[in-house]
């Protein structure tokens, strides 16, 4: 694969802020070319400059592989159905989004304009699937080991805390609900305002008995969801103490 018509400028070395997001991540690739179409979204594409689609697939493989695998050796007395939700809470969009916040790496994106203009650098399915398109250049550029080292520096904060932050607070509210006799609590949009590139929701959930809490924020209508539903379990658990 030649590198120059995927750098910018057409040159053979990557420029500084390319570098500077490789500093951040913690590798140094011998082939940056692949790093520059991992951050390469399908708004800019072209038949010289592909698309990030195919690494993001490769990547969502090796996350979850090193993900599967950390917490395995983690946590020899968990169940599996302990580990499934803190993988899930780990390869989740929502996690891979922050960690490519962490990064900065919205600021490297490679956009087309109209994408840009519509603030595709702060949006969290661009962040997440550029985040699993780069671990897949690591892993295509160093192999595997490589990969896992650059997946553990990042996820490993997340890792060390997923036992408590994998709590599914919609599944735990709904238990909560059912134990009480009561049908599943309801979810509602009570409000969206801010611009359409970045819409801010207001998230109720109510129960059968009128209890209810909200949440507001940007992202996916699901996350905040999930903090609405965490909301109303800290106000319960309030209630009982």
């Amino acid at each position: 694969m030649a590198c120059g018509p995927l750098l910018q400028g057409g040159e053979l070395t990557p420029s500084a802020d390319i570098r500077a997001f490789m500093a951040r991540l913690g590798h140094d690739f011998a082939r940056p070319e692949l790093l520059i179409r991992a951050l390469t979204h399908g708004s800019i594409a072209s038949v010289t400059r592909p698309d990030n689609q195919r690494l993001e697939f490769l990547g969502d493989r090796v996350l979850g592989l090193v993900m599967a695998e950390a917490l395995f050796s983690a946590d020899t007395a968990a169940s599996e159905g302990q580990l499934a939700p803190r993988y899930n809470a780990l390869v989740r969009g929502e996690t891979c989004a922050g960690v490519a916040r962490d990064l900065a790496l919205g600021e490297v994106l490679k956009l087309g304009r109209s994408e840009m203009l519509s603030g595709g650098r702060r949006k969290e399915a661009l962040l997440a699937d550029a985040m699993e398109a780069v671990l897949a250049a690591v892993y295509l550029d160093a192999g595997f080991e490589a990969a896992r080292a650059v997946v553990l520096r990042h996820w490993g904060p997340r890792l060390a805390q997923v036992a408590h932050d994998s709590r599914d607070a919609k599944t735990a509210l709904q238990e909560w609900a059912q134990a009480q006799g009561m049908p599943p609590p309801v979810y509602e949009q009570t409000e969206r305002s801010g611009p359409d590139h970045a819409p801010v929701f207001l998230i109720t959930v109510r129960l059968e008995d009128g209890r209810h809490a909200q949440a507001q924020g940007t992202g996916t209508k699901r996350s905040i969801e999930q903090a609405a539903a965490q909301a109303l379990l800290d106000r319960l658990e309030g209630q009982t103490t």
